[in-house]
């Protein structure tokens, strides 16, 4: 078979029909056969990702078409993501480490950090942001690359995901502006303030999480699984945000397919939902007075919640 295959561009077509008809589930950093199947050959290759597309007919050796073939074949028999398979994750144009200790990086809220948070901050001055429930640290990480004058703290529960975010933090020598704290949500945040929290928690429901393809297993449930309307972490960041905000702080956070359960359960907060280029994306960003006009509220639904 591998006769019939010489060049790059032949690898990268036999690949995504073989994912196409193999029936994987795409959505990891990547939404489609093609896109994965280029991702795995160049990685393969050792070939950087922006590729002139003229070396597409460069010829693989043996020993490459077999690398490319047995990555190919894990992916399919085993259903690992593809950003697992290769270690690289991108996000918001930037080049992530990438592995089971955190979800594989995807927020639609990358295309809010390539736009300053605007017009969302206003033009409003930031010199702190908090990354919360930060996985592999793109959110906050990215966030300093794009802002060189702003500190950036990113949390997590996962000492395992930590360990990638510092990682990562290393990787683009983020040291003197970002730090790492493990906590839950903000427990261990005592008298900080934040003009800007940035938030993609854990929002699938019980249910969606048993109905995941298997591709998700990889991934923590630590990072997914969020009660039976997917909120449970929500309510709670909704209830204490304004202990962590500035007097004009913003916060935005992803609950995904979860927004009409948020929306049925706070329909008077002004909740102002982010439009994509892709559309509607379940982000909502929502200024402190707000949260704290409908403190009460907010909190009887958390504390709920235990």
């Amino acid at each position: 078979m591998s006769s019939e295959l010489s060049t790059i561009i032949d690898f990268i077509r036999f690949g995504a029909s073989r994912f196409g008809a193999a029936g994987l589930t795409f959505g990891h950093s990547y939404d489609n056969a093609l896109d994965e199947a280029t991702q795995l050959v160049l990685h393969a290759l050792h070939l950087p990702h922006d590729l002139n597309p003229t070396f597409g007919q460069a010829r693989l050796t043996s020993e490459e078409k077999l690398d490319v073939l047995q990555l190919f074949e894990r992916r399919i028999e085993e259903r690992i993501p593809a950003c697992y398979l290769t270690g690289e994750a991108w996000f918001a144009g930037l080049s992530f480490l990438s592995d089971p200790r955190a979800l594989v990086p995807r927020s639609p809220i990358a295309e809010l950090i390539e736009a300053g948070y605007e017009p969302w901050l206003g033009g409003r001055e930031v010199h702190r942001v908090l990354d919360l429930c930060t996985g592999s640290g793109c959110i906050g990480i990215a966030t300093a690359v794009y802002q060189p004058n702003w500190q950036v703290d990113l949390v997590d529960l996962s000492e395992d995901a930590l360990a990638l975010a510092n990682e990562n933090i290393a990787r683009f020598q983020m040291d003197e502006r970002v730090q790492a704290i493990q906590s839950d949500l903000f427990a261990a945040l005592d008298g900080q303030r934040y003009e800007l929290i940035v938030s993609n928690p854990p929002y699938v429901t019980h249910d969606e999480v048993a109905a995941l393809p298997e591709e998700y297993a990889y991934e923590p449930e630590l990072g997914l699984r969020a009660g039976d309307d997917g909120l449970d972490l929500a309510l709670r960041i909704l209830r204490d945000a304004p202990n962590y905000l500035s007097d004009n702080g913003l916060l935005i956070c992803e609950v995904g397919e979860s927004e009409r359960a948020l929306v049925q359960l706070l329909p008077e907060v002004p909740f102002a939902w982010v439009e994509f280029k892709v559309g509607q994306m379940g982000i909502f960003v929502v200024e402190r007075g707000d949260l704290v006009a409908h403190a009460a509220t907010i909190k009887a639904l958390a504390d709920a919640r235990g």
